[in-house]
């Protein structure tokens, strides 16, 4: 512990919150038990708390540490014996894993990202052990295990999505920096991010997450749009009308803009029909919808 002096005042500072652990640790399990073999490719972060790693900060004293080399070969361990079926479920298993076999650790926070890959379509029907990495988005769960209590949140990250007419934004406010017109007829286009919490454990992740992911793309398409942040309530709406185990979810809506290109200096008429996709500035829209109480 530091011990010092301000000025004339005395301090002694102190750990207020410590946590370590080991990120990016990458996983793929090819499970060969069923009929036809699965492919799941994860990558995994873990995070170890408790006020016995102070002696640790305070005189590197590390009698109490769990090296994060040991916490990368627990994801390998762990993952051998677990069936991967769903990541949230194999989180649990890590985060348990952790408060079961060290006592002086008080919380533990584990986070996976999944990279979907799906048997490549063949004649008529699937590749028996050939696949393919299906899709740009990635699965996500954040598991906050302690020994009171477990808060599993899972979502998705990179779902990008565009709709070329039903969207509109008009009437927003117009005064010395505004530029900005108002249009009725424009290119909507995002990368959806989503989290939502869970009511509880007993959930069935697997098609909880399939169902949430199809309502939300379908939300998109059908909704007309006034603005980005009315479509991102209609979506959220739409999951916790439909996924009675969510709790609560949290969209993040960036704009990717696509602007019209003018192509009156070349002599010719843009039919709304021709634009250019910039990456940068761009707006963020979020917004936390939960259940009224």
């Amino acid at each position: 512990m530091s011990v010092g002096t301000a000025k004339d005042n005395t301090f002694v500072s102190t750990l207020v919150k410590d946590s370590y652990g080991k990120s990016l640790v990458r996983l793929t399990k090819i499970n060969r038990n069923g009929k036809v073999p699965t492919w799941k490719e994860i990558t995994v972060e873990s995070e170890l708390s408790g006020p016995e790693f102070g002696s640790c900060y305070y005189e590197g004293d590390n009698s109490k540490i769990v090296a994060t080399d040991s916490q990368k070969n627990t994801v390998y361990v762990l993952g051998a014996r677990n069936d991967l079926n769903s990541i949230e479920e194999y989180g649990l298993a890590l985060a348990k894993h952790y408060l079961d076999d060290y006592k002086h650790i008080d919380e533990v926070n584990i986070r996976i990202s999944e990279d979907i890959w799906t048997p490549i379509p063949i004649e008529g029907g699937v590749h028996p052990t050939s696949f393919v990495k299906a899709q740009s988005d990635i699965r996500c769960t954040h598991i906050q295990m302690t020994r009171k209590e477990t808060k599993v949140t899972s979502g998705i990250d990179n779902l990008i999505v565009a709709k070329i007419t039903n969207s509109e934004f008009a009437g927003h406010i117009k005064d010395a920096y505004t530029t900005l017109k108002d249009t009725h007829d424009r290119i909507l286009g995002t990368k959806i991010e989503a989290r939502w919490i869970w009511k509880n454990t007993a959930v069935d992740f697997n098609a909880c997450y399939e169902t949430a992911r199809k309502i939300m793309l379908e939300t998109f398409a059908h909704h007309h749009s006034l603005a980005a942040q009315q479509t991102l309530f209609a979506m959220g709406d739409a999951v916790l009308a439909k996924v009675n185990d969510i709790e609560e979810i949290s969209l993040t809506l960036p704009n990717l803009h696509r602007v019209p290109f003018n192509l009156e200096p070349l002599g010719m008429e843009n039919k709304n029909e021709v634009f250019v996709t910039t990456s940068e500035p761009f707006g963020v829209i979020k917004g936390t919808i939960g259940r009224k109480k």
